[in-house]
């Protein structure tokens, strides 16, 4: 079974596909950077510390990394200049802000490594259904950080809303690298199932398979498992037909799907 979520990422699943007896094959094909230039971001942060946002918009467990790794880690002269009442860090300066988050595995990484409580997550893992049903005051004031590559949608349908919505990129997405040979063992047909948690991680694992000397057809015959229709869309525009995903987007269900798809195959009649 083939993880393509970035290192820092892998492990969880990891453990959940062991724990089922499967063989987990490590092949990041995302890997989070900082901004190029990180001046929009130092300056919402230091407006979210001024108490100039009502809502915090979290939309992945990357994004809030970025946040802290941004705050906490980055070396002075660097680091984001806050006065010293707000120097116990991000979890301090974000104190007067409401959170949003998508998805089950976001809320866990606010609550961990940001020590926020989540006020607002969807019941359907997706920004479209936060953007619906967000508990919004006339111009509400948004902070919505995310990657590089992020769709626009979600802010244009929160603007629609009337909320007064501040972009900046917390990171960049970039292409993986290391891991497995998988190229030589798809070529073998020695891959079961892949799996994909973001659309990024579909594009970029088809342009590391050519790259390394693979080919799509060797995906002939692999279960390919998506977390969520945004990926599952990626995947199928990106020509890969037989993709499927969980009913709902976690990584639970994630591993219960894969091992339905298993069941199914050893016990379909020939």
């Amino acid at each position: 079974m083939v993880i393509t979520r970035a290192a820092h990422q892998a492990g969880e699943l990891a453990d959940l596909l062991r724990a089922r007896g499967a063989e987990a094959l490590l092949y990041p094909c995302i890997a989070i950077a900082p901004p190029n230039d990180t001046t929009a971001l130092d300056g919402a942060l230091q407006a979210a510390v001024k108490g100039e946002f009502d809502w915090l918009i979290l939309t992945s467990a990357n994004t809030v990394r970025a946040l802290v790794l941004r705050v906490e880690v980055s070396p002075p002269p660097n680091r984001i200049r806050v006065p010293i009442a707000w120097r116990g860090g991000i979890r301090t300066m974000l104190a007067g802000l409401k959170v949003a988050a998508v998805g089950a595995a976001t809320a866990e990484a606010a609550q961990n490594l940001l020590g926020v409580t989540v006020n607002m997550l969807p019941e359907e893992f997706r920004a479209e259904a936060l953007a619906r049903t967000l508990d919004l005051t006339a111009d509400a004031r948004i902070l919505l950080p995310q990657a590089d590559i992020a769709s626009p949608e979600l802010a244009e349908a929160l603007a629609r809303r009337g909320a007064q919505v501040t972009t900046v990129t917390a990171y960049r997405t970039v292409i993986g690298q290391g891991g497995a040979a998988i190229p030589a063992l798809l070529a073998r047909g020695a891959v079961d199932a892949i799996t994909f948690a973001s659309p990024s991680a579909v594009q970029n694992f088809i342009w590391r398979l050519i790259d390394e000397g693979g080919s799509t057809q060797d995906l002939a015959g692999v279960a390919l498992v998506c977390l969520g229709p945004t990926t599952l869309h990626k995947a199928r525009e990106c020509g890969l037909p037989q993709a499927t995903m969980p009913p709902v987007a976690t990584l639970e269900q994630l591993v219960d799907h894969i091992e339905d798809i298993f069941h199914a195959e050893t016990t379909s009649p020939h």
